[in-house]
């Protein structure tokens, strides 16, 4: 292969997540590893294995392929021993014994999603058509607990700013004796109709989405504690001042939930009483917003709350109220509990993430190390550490157990065809993070090269890591054409602490735009004769799209082309939970909004822009693009607009993937005169 090939590799592997482990779970007693990964790197068919940790060996459990589907494993849930998996699979429900391999189907009413072993592994939970049902593991007493009132309301489900900007993606919970169940009942009726169609093919009609749009109504989400024995409870707290449910569980201790105000300012955590009454357990509050962190709440086996505070510029882990981590180590999720152990990552350097672990009698140790992106799952005294490096963008993931041999979780990923080769720098006052990637075989004394930027820049997503993410392989790749490709991650973005955060609070334009000029004008000055700063383009897609497109806007004295991939034009337009936690609420501020409106800035456009947009796009939906476009025309300046047909938020087509970074490279060459 040549590295020409690396924009068809990107599809084909699925980013290089192809033949890659995923979801390892140790059994309780530490002697198995479950875990999903399919037989190659091109291979989209996940099957569920088991590895031994006494011998290494591994266990092919249950292969879609020998079950007739076409379809990997999605996801599975196992019993609190490990024994039992459920998972679902083309519109069935499939049952596996770990131990003796064998598979069967429990038969169910309708197709089944969120299917849930109960941790007695007597029972499967599951949702159809809307309603929260239980089966047995024999296939016997298939019931409704729950059955939805109307359209658009489900039982057992998460919302969609709860899955999408809460990390919260489960519906229903179960008692550790399974006899119960918390479950979440979602009406959609209040939430706002979008019709998204094709307009390639208008035979067919609009797909209709609920989707809430920023200053709108919410889903309507309640909580419930249903028995097998047919009882219902609605739990009780003040939906009206707290109308977003970001957490829920049930422990040794009863089930509980976190609940968050509108306005994101205010999030309680609420023990719940088996005749649904709540009592307050901790509370947190915060000026701008309180960060909502994966794995948050949790409850140690003795009863102990795990949550985390911001004090000062950190981020702590906090066990019964109090701080347990050093100032400027930054919780980034906590992983699990087992006793009084606390499993949670962490970093004292943006551009890496370790594992950590908290005990009471011994306080914080880091179980990894090197550079990297670090995560694992500990049950039985064995952990699975999987590791994200240079290199490795589909990770490596290692068992450990005590008095045991390490052992591999063996991946198929593909090797990337060309090597990444980012140079990680610190620029400016700010010590912003950045990565700088030069052409191949470039040598001293060769000439300034034309500046691609190709930020993210925004909130959740960082760019510049020692992780070796897929997306350095495209900066390389742009750079290998001939570019000095520079990646800065700016305020906002993930991993800097809190204050660094909420600098963007009411402005996610400015700061953002202002950081990667500031970032572009410190390579330049640290790197002489390297950049050419009147040859500067910027790419980006999502967050990075509506920066590439502000660039050129804002600022045509620095930037002089720009390729903007489904990029927010109208942050009005995007979802409640996550836009208002920025800009707040669109009635109560509407100069934040309008300050980072692309549209109303749309006669200032005077460089090349090239506009991407797939329309089939139910994140960013195409409307972002299209009234851009038409501002544009009605201000006569002169765009591109490049649709991507059946084309979601991300492209996943071979041939689409490759053509269209061969279309950006051309785009940007041509604006600078350079083909």
């Amino acid at each position: 292969m040549t590295t020409d090939s690396l924009p068809r590799q990107l599809a084909r592997t699925r980013r290089f997540t192809l033949g890659v482990p995923v979801q390892p779970e140790p059994t309780a007693d530490g002697t198995t590893v479950l875990f999903l990964r399919s037989r190659g790197g091109t291979d989209p068919l996940t099957r569920l294995w088991a590895l031994d940790t006494d011998s290494g060996a591994e266990r092919l459990i249950a292969d879609p392929a020998a079950l007739g589907s076409a379809t990997g494993i999605a996801s599975y849930s196992t019993d609190a021993d490990g024994r039992l998996a459920a998972f679902a699979l083309d519109g069935a429900l499939w049952l596996a014994d770990t131990a003796d391999g064998t598979v069967r189907t429990v038969p169910t009413t309708g197709e089944p999603e969120e299917a849930r072993l109960d941790p007695t592994g007597r029972r499967i939970a599951y949702v159809s058509g809307g309603a929260l049902r239980v089966v047995g593991v024999d296939g016997t007493d298939d019931r409704a607990l729950a059955e939805p009132e109307g359209e658009d309301v489900s039982y057992g489900l998460a919302e969609y700013v709860a899955a999408e900007e809460m990390s919260r993606t489960r519906g229903h919970w179960w008692s550790p004796d399974g006899t119960a169940l918390l479950v979440a009942r979602v009406d959609q009726r209040p939430v706002t109709r979008l019709y998204l169609a094709d307009p390639t093919d208008p035979r067919q009609p609009p797909r209709t989405i609920r989707y809430p749009l920023a200053g709108t109504a919410n889903a309507d989400v309640s909580l419930w504690l249903l028995g097998l024995d047919g009882g219902r409870t609605e739990v009780r707290w003040d939906r009206s001042a707290f109308e977003y449910l970001t957490a829920a569980g049930w422990d040794g201790h009863g089930p509980y939930a976190a609940v968050q105000s509108r306005d994101q300012r205010t999030v309680r955590t609420l023990a719940i009483g088996a005749d649904g009454a709540t009592r307050v357990l901790a509370e947190r509050s915060d000026p701008h917003w309180v960060e909502l962190l994966p794995g948050l709440p949790v409850r140690t086996e003795g009863g102990a709350l795990v949550d985390t505070a911001d004090l000062g510029d950190t981020r702590h882990l906090t066990v019964d109220g109090e701080p347990v981590t050093p100032a400027g180590l930054q919780l980034r999720a906590v992983l699990d509990t087992e006793g009084e152990e606390v499993l949670f990552t962490a970093s004292d350097e943006p551009t890496e993430t370790q594992l950590w672990t908290y005990e009471p009698d011994v306080g914080v140790r880091k179980l990894s190390n090197g550079p990297g992106l670090h995560t694992g799952v500990r049950r039985g005294g064995t952990l699975v550490l999987t590791t994200h490096s240079e290199g490795h963008p589909g990770g490596r993931t290692t068992v450990l157990r005590e008095g045991h041999p390490a052992l591999p979780l063996t991946s198929h990923a593909e090797p990337p065809v060309l090597a990444a080769r980012p140079e990680l720098l610190r620029l400016g006052p700010r010590e912003l993070r950045a990565a700088l990637f030069l052409p191949t075989g470039r040598r001293p004394g060769d000439g300034p090269l034309p500046v691609l930027l190709d930020p993210y820049g925004g909130p959740a997503m960082q760019k510049v890591t020692t992780g070796g993410p897929w997306h350095e392989q495209v900066s390389q790749w742009f750079a290998d054409q001939g570019f000095a490709v520079l990646v800065v991650d700016g305020r906002g973005t993930p991993g800097r602490g809190p204050l660094w955060d909420k600098t963007i609070w009411g402005d996610k334009a400015g700061p953002a735009l202002e950081d990667q000029i500031e970032g572009l004008h410190e390579a330049a000055r640290l790197r002489p004769g390297l950049l050419d700063p009147d040859r500067v383009t910027i790419r980006g897609w999502s967050y990075g799209g509506f920066l590439a497109a502000l660039a050129v806007l804002r600022r045509p004295d620095v930037f002089h082309a720009a390729s903007a991939g489904a990029a927010p034009t109208d942050w009005r337009l995007y979802d409640t939970h996550w836009q208002e936690r920025f800009l707040g609420h669109p009635d109560e501020y509407p100069g934040h909004y309008d300050s980072c409106d692309l549209i109303t800035e749309a006669p200032k456009l005077s460089r090349p822009l090239l506009l991407i947009q797939g329309l089939a796009d139910d994140n960013v939906f195409p409307v972002h693009t299209l009234r851009l476009s038409h501002a544009l025309l009605a201000a006569s300046r002169p765009h591109e607009v490049l649709p991507l047909r059946a084309t979601a938020h991300r492209p996943t087509d071979e041939a689409t993937v490759e053509n269209l970074l061969r279309h950006e490279l051309g785009f940007l060459r041509r604006s600078l005169g350079a083909e």
